[in-house]
């Protein structure tokens, strides 16, 4: 199964495709959300989870959250929120568009890997 992690830092996806990777999972980058939403659907029936940052140029995290759940073929793919935005707000709208977890930067690599954990299971 492969994992989608969205984040335009080459260093975040390098730390989290680590952590992906040493769960045994199969990592898939996007580094903005269009290329996200390409990867998505080139992989739609090998992707298990996608790990989508809020803040990148052009569409943002929730936006590109907003699109996986309304495409037929993507809206069951679990989504988390990697992201800084922190204010309760921003995790309410997260949820509230369709993400089954919010995981807040800075992290630890064991607190990443319990969150995945947590999300693969809840499908």
């Amino acid at each position: 199964m492969n994992i989608l992690t969205v984040d335009d830092s080459d260093t975040i996806r390098r730390i989290i495709g680590a952590t992906v990777q040493t769960l045994g999972y199969n990592v898939l980058e996007g580094n903005c959300g269009n290329e996200a939403l390409k990867v998505l659907q080139e992989n739609k029936d090998n992707v298990g989870l996608v790990l989508l940052d809020w803040n990148m140029p052009g569409m943002n995290g929730l936006e590109v959250l907003q699109e996986i759940k309304a495409n037929d073929e993507t809206r069951d793919i679990p989504v988390m929120m990697v992201t800084t935005e922190s204010e309760k707000s921003y995790i309410v709208k997260a949820v509230q568009a369709g993400a089954v977890n919010y995981l807040i930067k800075p992290f630890t690599q064991e607190e990443l890997a319990g969150k995945i954990l947590e999300c693969l299971e809840a499908i």
